[in-house]
C-alpha cells in the first residue's frame, strides 16, 4: 500500500515563531553574558545580565510577535471583508474573476467556469479567500499563538545560558558560554529542521555560523570598552 506524503506547511506558523524565539533566547542571552563577562571581575554581573536579558527578551519577543502578526491579521481581515462586500454587490464579476484564476492555472474556460460555479455555491467567500487572496486556515495569521510560542521558546532557549552563567567559572565563562551555546544552537537547528522536514545539516551550519559571529562581536565590544564591572 502506497504511503501518503507527509507535509509540514501546517506547522509553519507556530514553528517559525518557536524557532525564532528559541534561537534568539540562546543567542541574545549568551551574547549578553559573554559581553558582560569580558568586562567583569566578578560573576554576579554576568548572572544578573543573563537573567535580565532572559526576562526582557521573552516579553519583547511576545510583544513584538503579537504586534507583527496582529498587523498581518488585520490586513487579512480587511481583505476578507472587502471580498465579502464585492461578492454581495458584484457576484457575476467575482465569479468571472474566480474562473479566470483557474484558467491561468491551466483549465479551459468552460471547465474553469464550472469549477468556479461549484465552489461559489459551496463556499464563495472561502474560495475567493483561498484562491484570490491566498488566505487559508493553515496560513492564516494567529497572533496569540505566535506570541505564546515566541515567549515560551525564548525562555526555554535563554534559560540554558543562564544556567551556564551560574556554574561556569568566571575566568572561563566566555569559553563555556560559547561552547554550550553552539551545542544548544545546533540542537535547536536540528529540532527545527526535523519538525519542518528540511535539511538538518544546512540548518545547523547556518545557525552556528551566524551565532558564532554574533557572540564574537559581543565579546569584542566587552573587550574594547575595557570597563571592569565588579
Amino acid at each position: 500500500m502506497m504511503e501518503l506524503e507527509k507535509h509540514y506547511i501546517n506547522r509553519s506558523g507556530w514553528l517559525r515563531a518557536a524557532v525564532l524565539g528559541a534561537n534568539d533566547g540562546i543567542l541574545s542571552t549568551t551574547s549578553l553574558a559573554i559581553g558582560v563577562a569580558a568586562a567583569s571581575d566578578t560573576k554576579a554581573p554576568v548572572i544578573l545580565a543573563a537573567l535580565a536579558g532572559l526576562a526582557a527578551g521573552a516579553l519583547s519577543m511576545a510583544a513584538g510577535e503579537f504586534v507583527s502578526v496582529s498587523s498581518q491579521s488585520d490586513i487579512e481581515t480587511a481583505d476578507i471583508e472587502r471580498e465579502k462586500r464585492e461578492l454581495e454587490f458584484m457576484p457575476v464579476v467575482e465569479l468571472k474573476e474566480l474562473a479566470k484564476i483557474y484558467v491561468n492555472r491551466g483549465l479551459n474556460h468552460d471547465l474553469a467556469m464550472q469549477v468556479a460555479t461549484q465552489l461559489t455555491l459551496h463556499d464563495a467567500l472561502g474560495a475567493h479567500a483561498k484562491d484570490e487572496l491566498g488566505i487559508s486556515e493553515i496560513t492564516q495569521a494567529k497572533p496569540f499563538q505566535a506570541a505564546l510560542a515566541s515567549a515560551a521558546s525564548f525562555i526555554a532557549g535563554g534559560a540554558l545560558p543562564v544556567i551556564v552563567s551560574f556554574f561556569a567559572p568566571l575566568d572561563k565563562m566566555i569559553y563555556f558560554q560559547y561552547g554550550c551555546a553552539i551545542i544548544f544552537l545546533a540542537a535547536s537547528g536540528a529540532i527545527a529542521a526535523r519538525a519542518g522536514g528540511s535539511s538538518i545539516g544546512k540548518s545547523i551550519m547556518r545557525i552556528c555560523f551566524w551565532g558564532t559571529f554574533a557572540m564574537l562581536m559581543s565579546a569584542l565590544v566587552g573587550y574594547l570598552f575595557g570597563v571592569k564591572v565588579s
